[in-house]
């Protein structure tokens, strides 16, 4: 049955469910000047923007095109060659995805890649689905499989790794009505990044997200990383970048003046294996960008010491001192980054069920040269709070043999389901089954559910 507007709630008009995105589909390709000098690493950058906005009523999202448009401008400013496409019906959408992975394939190792979707997504059956343009989010799920993208399949697992550079997708994704959007299994499930990749959701793995009813604004998700991606200076990097994002919709949102907005604030995910840490800026040969000012030599070890430090407590002392000794750094904002990931990780650490002590922040020995470098970083960041470099810590330890390897293991992973991992919440579900403790078993499967995790059934899992 088709809704009039007249007859729709006053919620469903204040975000968004109404109104038709009635554009055929297009696509569009413009080249930033910016890129076209590839002398210095990361200056070969593309970026693949979908908007699907045209759905039955009440489900169509108007602000999907501002979105696409803006977030357009704003990357080429940075130096990508960007590609536009709306309303993608299942077939085309699949071919235009299909297409940018053989182009990242053909770029060079230290390309930048960037893949952004607008539009519904959801979950079936443990995969996050893309829909294309015209399906119904209601439609029986069996339906919903064959209008759609799998995006684990055919975009996560297709993109080549970059481990000298970065993949990075971001699913600004409305998950159905809000009548539906806060039942079980509507929103995206949990995903780990591979080898080179970020992958940012515009909120919470199971979570709704909401948008605005004008098509003259932009999604809460898209407004922040327009803005950041517009007013940041050009040292800062693409993994800080999406924090300051995920900070800034956080509290444009719990900051709302309407109580509707507060309640369903999304709290972005983020899923972070890059292995270089990638700048904004194009270099200033080719971007025309000034170079930032240098840090005094007392702020340039300050900062170091900062990036070095493998130890929560450690690191929250340094982070205090360097925001009130250096305030106007060009680092400060950085590192108030790093500061809240300090607070969370000491936060999970002072749980009674987190057996991680100092002395567990030092890696396996004997640890094969070539993770080295990898390890050390990931204890930097699990040290920040960066629940996917806490897990793969973890999986250090697996197979290594000792009682103290095992303990080791078992901590990292509490520490990752501390922080927000639910993939590793599952994992020491699994743990404890194979060592017969069904309640701890089962109390770590209820903590992977609440974060999000919906393992596939090929892992013994069953939908209750």
């Amino acid at each position: 049955m088709k809704h009039s507007p007249g007859r729709r709630s006053a919620l469903q008009t204040l975000l968004g469910l109404a109104g038709v995105l009635s554009a055929a589909p297009f696509v569009v390709r413009w080249q930033s000047a910016q890129a076209a000098t590839p002398a210095a690493p990361y200056t070969h950058r593309l970026a693949l923007l979908i908007g699907n906005g045209d759905y039955p009523v009440p489900h169509d999202l108007p602000p999907i095109h501002k979105n696409v448009m803006d977030l357009g401008e704003a990357l080429a400013y940075r130096g990508f060659d960007v590609t536009q496409a709306m309303n993608l019906d299942e077939n085309s959408l699949q071919i235009t995805v299909n297409e940018f992975v053989k182009r990242v394939a053909q770029a060079p190792a230290d390309a930048v890649t960037l893949f952004y979707y607008a539009g519904h997504g959801l979950q079936v059956d443990s995969n996050n689905l893309l829909l294309g343009s015209g399906a119904n989010p209601t439609a029986p799920r069996r339906d919903l499989l064959a209008r759609s993208l799998v995006l684990q399949q055919k975009l996560l697992a297709a993109l080549p790794p970059k481990p000298e550079a970065l993949n990075i997708t971001v699913i600004d994704a409305c998950r159905t009505d809000l009548r539906n959007a806060l039942g079980d299994g509507e929103g995206l499930n949990q995903v780990e990044a591979s080898v080179g990749s970020l992958v940012c959701f515009s909120t919470g793995a199971g979570k709704p997200a909401v948008s605005p009813a004008s098509a003259d604004q932009n999604t809460f998700y898209t407004a922040a990383l327009v803005k950041l991606l517009r007013e940041s200076a050009g040292h800062i990097t693409f993994n800080d970048l999406f924090r300051m994002v995920k900070e800034e919709v956080e509290t444009t949102m719990l900051k709302h003046p309407l109580a509707a907005i507060r309640r369903l604030a999304q709290k972005p995910f983020i899923a972070d294996n890059a292995r270089v840490q990638v700048p904004l800026m194009v270099a200033p040969a080719v971007s025309g960008e000034p170079v930032a000012p240098r840090m005094l030599p007392e702020e340039a070890a300050a900062w170091q010491a900062i990036q070095s430090t493998q130890w929560p407590v450690d690191l929250l002392r340094l982070c205090k001192s360097f925001l009130e000794t250096y305030p106007d750094s060009i680092q400060a904002r950085s590192v108030l980054v790093y500061q809240v990931g300090a607070l969370q990780a000491l936060t999970v650490l002072r749980h009674k069920e987190v057996k991680l002590f100092k002395t567990s922040f030092v890696l396996p020995e004997p640890l094969p040269t070539s993770q080295q470098a990898d390890s050390n970083a990931d204890l930097n960041r699990a040290a920040r709070g960066d629940k996917d470099a806490a897990a793969r810590i973890a999986r250090l330890y697996r197979g290594l043999g000792s009682g103290q390897a095992q303990l080791r293991y078992l901590g990292w992973l509490q520490y990752a389901g501390g922080l927000g991992n639910g993939i590793a919440s599952y994992e020491l579900a699994l743990y404890y089954r194979e060592v017969a403790q069904p309640l701890l078993a089962a109390q770590a499967e209820a903590r992977a559910r609440q974060l999000g995790y919906s393992p596939p059934r090929a892992l013994g899992h069953a939908r209750k």
